[in-house]
């Protein structure tokens, strides 16, 4: 399915329900394999549980914290960088920073999620001074 009938079939299904696009609804809408969506799912149950169960250890990577000594709050234990996002891999976030090579990625990675939000809501003016650091950020590294 192309990516524009694909917008097409979400906008529907957005307009149907008030504007609000609930990823309940889209299940329920693509569950018919006439549906354009349904092939973007995965119907086998078994598969469905282990993807499930992987999204789950997912979160758990993401969400654990603790207090660095030293430092105020608490912080990510794990990142991932970009180049371990094929296999799904994550690192222990004071291994990076004291490693250049990693440490290098994971400020490529940053910049280029900070670019992602700058375009993202680039529209909205309140932030434009945040996104003026953002681009002198981008070309300073750029520069390196």
């Amino acid at each position: 399915m192309k990516v524009s009938a694909t917008i097409s079939e979400l906008k529907r299904i957005a307009y149907e329900n008030d504007g609000l696009l609930k990823p309940e609804t889209v299940v329920e809408e693509a569950r018919p394999a006439s549906s354009p969506l349904h092939n973007r799912f995965t119907w086998d149950n078994t598969k469905a549980a282990h993807e499930y169960r992987l999204w789950e250890a997912r979160h758990l990577i993401r969400v654990v914290v603790e207090q660095i000594t030293g430092t105020e709050g608490k912080h990510e234990v794990f990142v991932s960088l970009s180049a371990d996002r094929k296999t799904s891999g994550y690192r222990v976030v004071v291994d990076v920073l004291s490693d250049e090579y990693l440490r290098e990625q994971m400020l490529n990675d940053a910049l280029g999620e900070l670019n992602l939000f700058r375009q993202k809501y680039i529209r909205l003016k309140e932030l434009a001074s945040i996104f003026k650091v953002i681009k002198k950020a981008l070309k300073k590294k750029n520069r390196r």
